[in-house]
C-alpha cells in the first residue's frame, strides 16, 4: 500500500525535474512593485537583439500575454520598461558505450570489452534575459533569466519560446517581505 502512495510523489518529482528551462531573477529589495500597473518595450534596447524579427516578435507576444497576466497593461507612458537581449551557444556531448561484456567501464583497451558505440549530439542552448527598468528613475529594478535548449523546428519555436517567457515571469513581482 505504501508504494502505491509514493508512485505519483515520484511521478511528480520526475516531471518537476525534467524541466527544460531553468530560471533565476534578481531585484532591488528597496522597490515597491506593487505601484508598477503600466509598461511599454525599451525599443533602442530591443532592436540590438541580434535574434531574427520574427524570434522577436515571439518573445514579445509572449511577453505581452505574461504582462497582460499579471494585470500590467501597456501605455505611452509606462511605468516599467521591458527589455531582452540573449545568447545562444553550441554545446556537443560525447558519450563512449562499449557494447561487449566485462567487468566494468574503462578507458583503453582491454581483454574483456570488444566493439563499442560513440554518439555526438549537437544542440544550441540559448539564454533569455527580462529587464524591467522602473521608467522614471531610468534604474533596473527587475532581471530574469532562463537557460535552456533552443529549437530550429518552426513547429515547436512559439512552445518553447512562450516556456522560456512564462517560466522567467513566473518569478515577477519578486515576493517581498515587509
Amino acid at each position: 500500500m505504501k508504494t502505491i502512495k509514493f508512485i505519483p510523489v515520484l511521478f511528480l518529482f520526475i516531471l518537476a525535474s525534467c524541466s527544460s528551462v531553468r530560471v533565476n531573477a534578481d531585484y532591488d529589495k528597496n522597490v515597491d512593485f506593487s505601484s508598477f500597473k503600466t509598461y511599454a518595450y525599451h525599443k533602442n534596447g530591443i532592436d540590438k537583439v541580434e535574434i531574427s524579427d520574427l524570434d522577436k516578435r515571439r518573445i514579445l507576444r509572449a511577453i505581452d500575454a505574461e504582462m497582460l497576466s499579471k494585470g500590467l497593461t501597456k501605455s505611452e507612458s509606462p511605468d516599467l520598461l521591458v527589455n531582452i537581449f540573449t545568447k545562444e551557444r553550441e554545446q556537443v556531448d560525447v558519450n563512449q558505450f562499449n557494447a561487449g561484456w566485462g567487468f566494468g567501464w574503462g578507458f583503453g583497451w582491454s581483454p574483456f570489452f570488444y566493439g563499442g558505440n560513440t554518439s555526438i549530439n549537437r544542440y544550441t542552448e540559448g539564454t533569455l534575459y527580462i529587464d524591467l527598468i522602473d521608467a522614471k528613475k531610468k534604474e533596473l529594478i527587475w532581471q530574469g533569466d532562463g537557460e535552456g535548449v533552443l529549437t530550429q523546428n518552426t513547429e515547436k519555436k512559439d512552445q518553447v519560446i512562450n516556456e522560456f517567457v512564462t517560466k522567467i515571469l513566473a518569478q515577477y513581482p519578486p515576493a517581498t517581505k515587509k
